[in-house]
């Protein structure tokens, strides 16, 4: 009795492991050598909003690109990519994640979604946390994959 009881028990958590896997997964398609550059890029470009290196965030996006941030009108061309991202003086984001759900690559367009978080410290020393969800259009120009449409929004 204990060994059958032991059996259902070990078969239960392993079909819950299976369906707590395939809601979590991440769903790639397309040319795997274009779907690592694009999940570079995003790292990278996490990265270069830690450190402020806003004429690396702007050589991300498309000469075309647009932004459609949360509350605001859609920002086109890179002086305006520029401004968005540019913090004011003593004001860092301290931390930035993308965590693609799906990445799909088409010819040389792709499509990347999933949710973000961050962190952001005011010059008074505040921190805050934030995350949301985004949708990232991807072009490949020369050779590199670029952002031409990202938006994104808050999630509670």
């Amino acid at each position: 009795m204990k060994t059958t009881s032991t059996l259902f028990k070990n078969l239960l958590i392993f079909g819950l492991l299976i369906v707590t896997i395939s809601c979590y997964s991440q769903e790639f398609s397309g040319n795997q050598k274009d779907i690592d550059q694009i999940l570079q890029n995003a790292q990278d470009f996490s990265s270069y909003v830690v450190g402020a290196n806003y004429e690396m965030i702007v050589e991300s996006y498309t000469e075309d690109a647009k932004l459609f941030p949360n509350n605001m009108k859609i920002l086109e061309g890179k002086e305006a990519i520029l401004n968005y991202w540019k913090l004011p003086e003593g004001v860092q984001t301290t931390y930035h994640k993308l965590m693609p759900s799906e990445v799909k690559v088409i010819g040389d367009e792709a499509y990347d979604y999933g949710y973000y978080e961050g962190k952001t410290k005011r010059a008074n020393g505040e921190e805050s946390s934030w995350k949301g969800k985004y949708v990232v259009i991807w072009r490949k120009v020369e050779g590199d994959w670029k952002m031409y449409l990202d938006i994104w929004n808050a999630v509670k």
